[in-house]
């Protein structure tokens, strides 16, 4: 007789967690990059004028 049963593959198999496994070094805070994008904005502009 044969087994009829259907086994699904685990929920959390080959999950893996990158964060906690990475750390970078080199932390940007969003205030600094929209700071820096509207500098780029102004010295554009700036160029343009002259």
């Amino acid at each position: 007789m044969a087994d009829d049963r259907i086994t699904m593959p685990s929920s959390q198999g080959g999950l893996v967690r990158y964060y906690n496994e990475y750390k970078s070094k080199l932390q940007i805070k969003p205030v600094h990059v929209v700071a820096l994008v509207i500098a780029v904005i102004f010295l554009e502009l700036l160029l343009r004028i002259l």
